[in-house]
């Protein structure tokens, strides 16, 4: 029989927990949404993934996971004290790059490489610079956002943005995509030029 809550968690997520714990961090990523990206980094060998939003680093944890040794992986997050947790977690991990920055100026001067995977769990990403960030995804690559669910922690109009989102990405004719009404509310893209 399913059961999409039985989910092997990673290494360190016990630690990052944790810590979360300790910090008062209140917006950690859903175990169902951390599984899936575990399977997309698995999905692309050595992958070139961007991680939106580290907070303490849980998606960081699944898609290193998912990520084979020869990947490569940023994860970007504006505030540097929950960042830490990440930092620590990852710091013998050579595949992994922290970068404490702003990330609507880091998405819009960004010139490296595409991206196999972009998970934006954050307003950069998603809700701000969305065609820079959508640029970066390679064809054949993935982009995946969450909490499109009501969350308790949304502040007012924030429905209305999701809302416009929704509308603004189902125009996009470069990209197929498939919406999950499960987790926190996901949509799923892929490039497809």
């Amino acid at each position: 029989m399913l059961n999409d809550e039985q989910i092997i968690v990673p290494e360190f997520y016990a630690q990052i927990i944790e810590a979360s714990r300790e910090l008062q961090f209140k917006m950690p990523s859903d175990l169902k949404t951390g599984s899936l990206l575990r399977t997309l980094s698995a999905s692309k060998p050595s992958g070139h993934f961007l991680d939106i939003g580290t907070g303490t680093g849980l998606s960081l944890a699944w898609i290193a996971e998912g990520a084979n040794e020869t990947s490569r992986i940023i994860s970007i997050d504006i505030n540097s004290e929950f960042q830490q947790v990440a930092a620590e977690a990852f710091a013998e991990d050579q595949r992994i790059t922290i970068v404490c920055a702003d990330g609507n100026e880091w998405l819009t001067f960004y010139d490296g490489a595409q991206f196999d995977l972009i998970f934006a769990d954050a307003m950069p990403g998603k809700f701000d610079v969305l065609d820079q960030t959508l640029s970066l995804v390679k064809v054949g690559g993935y982009y995946l956002i969450d909490d499109l669910l009501p969350q308790p922690n949304w502040p007012e109009g924030h429905p209305q943005r999701v809302e416009v989102l929704l509308e603004t990405l189902k125009q996009r004719s470069d990209f197929v995509q498939t919406t999950l009404n499960w987790s926190t509310g996901l949509m799923l893209f892929t490039r497809i030029r």
